[in-house]
């Protein structure tokens, strides 16, 4: 294959997943990591994909992808960090569970054995997979209604979100920044995300591991301020010094084990 179609389609890759990492190109081209590497290179200097430890992630930061494409991107994965994150939801719990596709792979995971859930939600697709179970309260937060995914956002949901004073609070993310920063796109959303932050005695954080380096243009936080992160693959060096500086669990997916700071 030609260098220039190879930077075309590793180009394609980055923009349908997210990220992509060098061992998977290595694997999908049949050519040697140096190879890859120096690709990822050239194309980071003509500013087509952002390079990082292990991989590359989209150049773009002001807009993210389609509700679909998310929704179907690491569907398994998502699952599996669903099913690790319920673990620690006890029947009788309050929560708030936000804007975004993991968020709804979790609310699915909720509703199969959890009992008298009082839940408090910016997200119609998650209420709508809550309702189904009789023993849960779901309160649906007022606001503007996004039509491409469902997210409520906007004064009056801020104003709503502040009224409460809850268990845990589940959050969705656009990206992590290798300084700790939890980025998104939307300004809108990312108030609403800060209030749950603030009303939750406990912040977990789910994402697979393209998001982490992943570039948005709107910080909203950092990592230091969540009680646990639970994701499918080991973050990188610098994400897991903040973790470990602050004594925040990391649950790994792949080889099952919490991970904490002495």
């Amino acid at each position: 294959m030609k260098q220039t179609t190879r930077h075309q389609e590793i180009v394609n890759l980055v923009q349908k997943n997210g990220y992509v990492s060098t061992e998977s190109l290595v694997e999908h081209f049949n050519v040697s990591p140096q190879t890859i590497r120096r690709d990822l290179n050239e194309l980071a200097d003509e500013n087509k994909i952002r390079r990082h430890h292990g991989g590359a992630t989209t150049q773009q930061s002001s807009v993210n992808s389609s509700y679909h494409d998310r929704k179907s991107r690491q569907s398994d994965v998502k699952d599996a960090i669903a099913q690790a994150l319920v673990k620690y939801i006890p029947d009788g719990a309050t929560l708030f569970i936000d804007i975004g596709t993991t968020p709804e792979y979790i609310a699915k995971e909720l509703v199969k054995n959890h009992k008298g859930l009082r839940i408090v939600t910016n997200n119609i697709n998650v209420a709508s997979i809550l309702m189904t179970n009789d023993d849960f309260k779901v309160i649906l937060a007022g606001g503007e209604v996004r039509n491409r995914d469902g997210g409520i956002v906007g004064e009056a949901t801020l104003d709503f979100i502040k009224q409460f004073r809850l268990d845990f609070g589940i959050i969705g993310i656009s990206g992590i920044d290798y300084d700790g920063s939890l980025l998104d796109f939307d300004y809108h959303e990312v108030r609403v995300k800060q209030a749950i932050i603030e009303n939750s005695r406990s912040v977990f954080l789910a994402v697979d591991h393209t998001k982490f380096g992943r570039n948005a243009m709107v910080n909203l936080g950092n990592i230091s301020e969540l009680d646990m992160l639970i994701t499918d693959l080991t973050p990188p060096n610098e994400i897991v010094s903040i973790l470990k500086e602050h004594n925040i669990p990391l649950e790994v997916i792949n080889n099952q084990t919490t991970e904490q700071a002495d």
